[in-house]
């Protein structure tokens, strides 16, 4: 009789303890959420969703592209650019930096990493690199001044034209500005390479095709961008050769159009 008193004795003090327990468990969640939130699952669309760091993957691959420039140019210059070593690690060191720009807009949209500072950061390390590569060549005599001055002009006069519609509408990529940045790249990549021979050709055609669709991309940008100032463009528009500094990178392969 004992026994069986002083269990239902335990079991009384036990269940007035989860009691409690339960109690200040749903105190602590009305806290939190409100008594309308109590026992409410997840709401993908309207709970709050935690801020994209800005220290991942994709934002430190277009660090390291901006870091490769100077080592770029570095290297490039060695023994005044004449060194077959030199120039071939140049090569290596400027393919490597293009290829970052390939993956770290694809990383960047497959794995939600999207910033506001790899909106920014991504063009700048493009236009560094590409620009830097253009003086470089040209600085060895490599390459032809005036085609370096006609490319990095564009850009400028782009970036100038991107801030002045820039409250208007936000001008996407076309096929075209990727085609552009492309050609850039592997004509740089051939101007560097100590093949000799018939690859210097191919290098001349290739920066000469580069130099036409970065003129014509140019003039394009322009038209639109005279469109859209003059109420003649949409909010969706046409797609434009030159994307905005957009959805991190937006856009795969050696900087991709911007």
């Amino acid at each position: 009789m004992g026994c069986e008193y002083e269990n239902s004795r335990v079991s009384r003090n036990l269940s007035a303890l989860g009691g409690v327990l339960m109690t200040d468990r749903i105190r602590r969640a009305v806290d939190e959420k409100g008594i309308a939130n109590v026992g409410r699952g997840p709401d993908h669309i309207t709970d709050p969703v935690d801020p994209v760091p800005v220290v991942n993957i994709a934002n430190a691959l277009t660090v390291f592209r901006i870091l490769l420039v100077p080592v770029f140019l570095t290297v490039l210059f060695l023994e005044s650019g004449e060194s077959t070593l030199w120039r071939t690690v140049a090569t290596v060191v400027f393919a490597v930096a293009a290829l970052t720009d390939r993956y770290d807009g694809r990383i960047a949209r497959a794995r939600g990493l999207i910033t506001d500072f790899g909106k920014m950061a991504d063009p700048i390390a493009d236009k560094a690199l590409i620009g830097g590569a253009l003086v470089g060549l040209s600085i060895l005599g490599i390459l032809p001044w005036w085609v370096t001055a006609v490319i990095i002009a564009r850009e400028l006069w782009v970036t100038a034209l991107r801030f002045w519609v820039l409250r208007h509408k936000v001008i996407p990529a076309s096929r075209g500005g990727k085609l552009k940045t492309l050609l850039q790249a592997v004509a740089i990549g051939l101007y560097l390479a100590p093949l000799g021979g018939g690859w210097d050709i191919a290098a001349g055609i290739v920066m000469g095709l580069a130099v036409v669709v970065t003129i014509y991309t140019g003039l394009d940008y322009t038209w639109q961008a005279i469109k859209v100032r003059s109420g003649g463009g949409s909010r969706t528009g046409t797609p434009d050769p030159e994307p905005a500094p957009q959805t991190r990178r937006a856009v795969g392969g050696t900087g991709a159009g911007r």
